[in-house]
């Protein structure tokens, strides 16, 4: 499998919506692993296909050392909050190096999509396995955890970016 290169905040591939996925075949499959190693080696918990340059509908997950126990791969998502109960945590970016800032998600929701077989999968998920799906979705939105910020720390996070070395490069 290939470790891809991640896209870095200020490449427009991450404020692009991602399209449907039809075809699930082995090439697909090779995308997830090649994602999954991607993200193993960011040391990242998830990584959505727009964070290395393509605009496909596909997630990979792990929190594999969390009670969940859960790591794989979401085509075409779909969720919704169950309940109004929300967590406030730290977040960050593998899109977005060294820029974490607690950023407020529902506490539990309900995901849907499918598997790399386009087989239909559903579950309901809490805490991290939570924020993950909240976070990649957006990902696949075009959207960056930046704009889910209060104002202040909004400007705090934008501040170290533009200072920072990775983004002057």
């Amino acid at each position: 499998m290939t470790i891809r290169e991640i896209r870095l905040y200020g490449d427009p591939v991450l404020t692009t919506r991602a399209s449907e996925i039809t075809e699930f075949d082995e090439a697909l499959e090779d995308l997830a692993e090649d994602m999954l190693e991607t993200m193993d080696a960011a040391g990242g918990v998830g990584l959505a296909a727009n964070q290395i340059g393509l605009l496909k509908r596909i997630f990979v997950y792990d929190c594999s050392h969390t009670e969940s126990g859960m790591r794989g791969a979401i085509i075409n998502p779909v969720w919704k909050e169950l309940g109004e109960e929300t967590q406030t945590g730290i977040e960050g970016c593998l899109s977005i190096p060294d820029i974490s800032t607690p950023t407020t998600r529902f506490e539990t929701v309900s995901v849907s999509g499918q598997d790399v077989h386009g087989n239909p999968i559903s579950m309901v998920v809490s805490g991290l396995m939570a924020r993950c799906v909240q976070h990649e979705t957006d990902h696949l939105d075009g959207v960056l955890f930046l704009s889910r910020l209060e104002a202040d720390e909004r400007k705090q996070a934008m501040s170290q970016i533009r200072n920072s070395d990775w983004f002057n490069k």
